[in-house]
């Protein structure tokens, strides 16, 4: 019988996935992917331009997606990974959702929510894991940028 292990660094491959659909179709490339009991129930990515909403980040697209899957606003069972740091907007949603965890790869050093003064944003029992597979998920952001200067 075959072992399935779920890690911090195996979620985070997935949400890899998701910011390169973004990338392929030319949004900022984050992606996103929501577990609850080892199970991905949603995977996002950047929609912005292709739904010309500026609040269609992959994080707000994830949230709806699980909350609409469990049929309630509180994904307080739920881990978040997310490719890039939440910005501001986003790190609220995170907050009124009430995660269990927040796990996210690359810091975002102009929009990151950790930039506030008071960047406790976040719901206090929510559980906050930086830096995972970091290099990989912000490589892809600075090779989608660079294409942009181009």
């Amino acid at each position: 019988m075959e072992l399935t292990v779920f890690s911090d660094e195996s979620f985070m491959k997935e949400a890899l996935k998701e910011a390169q659909k973004a990338f392929d179709a030319d949004e900022v490339p984050v992606g996103a992917v929501i577990v609850c009991d080892n199970r991905i129930i949603a995977r996002t990515h950047n929609l912005t331009e292709r739904l010309k909403d500026v609040t269609a980040h992959a994080e707000m697209q994830g949230i709806t997606s699980a909350a609409n899957f469990l049929n309630g606003k509180y994904l307080n069972e739920c881990t978040l990974y997310v490719t890039l740091e939440p910005c501001t907007m986003c790190a609220g949603a995170i907050a009124w959702a009430q995660f269990k965890k927040l796990v996210f790869g690359a810091s975002d050093t102009k929009r990151g929510f950790r930039l506030l003064k008071e960047n406790n944003i976040l719901h206090p029992k929510t559980e906050v894991v930086s830096g995972v597979l970091a290099e990989e998920c912000a490589e892809m952001v600075k090779v989608f940028f660079m294409k942009k200067r181009n």
